[in-house]
């Protein structure tokens, strides 16, 4: 599944779909989402140590005025993988 199928949800406000690519207190490796393929791929490693306090990520639809999805902090009690549709 591309992240372009991936729905909104049900009210963007309150319920609404993210794609994970850095994991809570994790590896200071930064994962993407390839455009064309929909595939997960490391997009580069980090300059520090410091890891994220909250699993980031970003909300594939709507796009940004930039044209890119819009990046989303999910916080909860564990570190989601990368690449995890949290819904």
């Amino acid at each position: 599944m591309s992240c372009a199928d991936i729905p909104v949800g049900n009210a963007i406000t309150d319920d609404c779909f993210t794609v994970i690519e850095i994991p809570a207190n994790h590896s200071p490796i930064k994962y993407g989402v390839g455009k064309p393929s929909g595939q997960l791929f490391v997009d580069r490693v980090l300059s520090t140590q410091m890891s994220y306090p909250a699993n980031y990520g970003f909300i594939p639809n709507p796009l940004g005025d930039d044209g890119d999805p819009l990046n989303v902090l999910l916080i909860c009690s564990f570190p989601a993988s990368p690449g995890a549709a949290n819904g």
